[in-house]
């Protein structure tokens, strides 16, 4: 019996390290196929691949850029062959090579089995796009996931450095609550920011006056709020996060269900206070995509804070409500988002079970 054909595959940070050394090295791979959910990372990628690949004044001549549904065989045949002119390298791309047609695909195939070696091909897969397992053998394959959880923090801090700027955890976490992880967004704001601060040094106050929303505008403060059973305060924030771009009563109704599920998951298991935080951090690191509404830093000290106030009834209640409320949301109703999550909110904030059995 022949030997497995199975090549073991990096891990996604470990492709990415190989990557950012052969920027710094100037050596690459004549196939590389950058995959995943991010297409602002993987843009990212691209760009930082044809300026190290590529002098800029000789990018006119040794650069194409095409989508793979726009590429006849024969076109794409002409670019693989074209060589270098004065150059080290000749650099192709291709965004949306799932998108190929039968016989270009073909072209590629047969191109991969011999590429160039003064060539650089670069395919780029959509975000929705399943990993090709081929094209994740032929070529150097570098994963480009969204950000979640603690990476998106680390991101905003690197970029502001590179920028020359610091930023403080509390502005952090207010611009990741305003922004999400929209890279393309958050970079444009980041920009901003840094011009803004003219010592270079980013605040709350900074994040507050570039991006127009207050730490107490945010959905995380109205999250915060229901935790602590304030009513008054939720009710307060409501109207002014309804207005925000990314704010819904679908994503509210979304991270109101993440935080009870998981403050039902800590008082089921009867959690001793100093392990909340770490075991908290631990579920959400399980869970990977979930949507907590803010940063994991800011919903774990929020959860930890609050989980005395709940009881288990208190709990099971609130997640009754909470899916009559997303049932309600996907039919049609006479109310209002706003007058929706008002009473959902009421509901929530009510007296804890162990007031009133007082």
């Amino acid at each position: 019996m022949g030997r497995s054909a199975y090549i073991p595959r990096m891990t996604k940070a470990a492709e990415q390290k190989a990557f950012r050394d052969a920027l710094r090295s100037g050596q690459f791979d004549p196939v590389y196929y950058f995959h995943g959910g991010d297409d602002y990372l993987k843009e990212e990628a691209v760009r930082q691949l044809l300026a190290a690949a590529v002098d800029p004044a000789m990018q006119a001549f040794n650069v194409d850029q095409r989508r793979g549904g726009d590429l006849q065989a024969e076109a794409l045949g002409t670019l693989l062959a074209t060589p270098p002119m004065m150059a080290s390298y000749r650099v192709v791309v291709i965004r949306d090579v799932e998108a190929l047609r039968k016989d270009a695909r073909a072209m590629l195939d047969r191109y991969l089995k011999r590429p160039s070696s003064d060539g650089v091909l670069v395919l780029v897969s959509g975000a929705d796009a399943k990993p090709d397992k081929h094209l994740m053998i032929a070529g150097k394959a570098v994963e480009y996931s969204l950000l979640t959880g603690e990476q998106l923090p680390r991101w905003i801090i690197q970029r502001v450095e590179r920028a020359g700027g610091m930023i403080t955890p509390g502005a952090v976490a207010l611009l990741q609550d305003v922004v999400g992880n929209d890279l393309s967004h958050l970079a444009l704001e980041i920009e901003k920011l840094t011009s803004y601060a003219t010592d270079g040094a980013i605040n709350d106050d900074a994040v507050a006056a570039v991006v127009g929303i207050r730490r107490d505008e945010t959905i995380g403060h109205l999250l915060d709020a229901i935790a602590e059973r304030d009513a008054a305060t939720a009710l307060r924030d409501l109207p002014i996060v309804l207005q925000q771009p990314k704010s819904s009563a679908v994503t509210i109704v979304m991270a109101l269900t993440v935080q009870m599920l998981a403050l039902a998951w800590a008082e089921a298991r009867a959690l001793p206070p100093n392990r909340l935080a770490t075991e908290f951090f631990a579920l959400l690191k399980e869970t990977g995509s979930v949507y907590a509404g803010r940063s994991w830093g800011e919903a774990v000290s929020a959860w930890s804070n609050a989980i005395s106030l709940w009881t288990a009834a208190d709990l099971t209640h609130a997640l009754t409500a909470l899916g009559h409320a997303d049932q309600a949301l996907k039919e049609t109703r006479l109310s209002s988002d706003e007058q929706l999550v008002s009473t959902l909110i009421l509901t929530l904030c009510r007296t804890p079970a162990s007031q009133r059995a007082a």
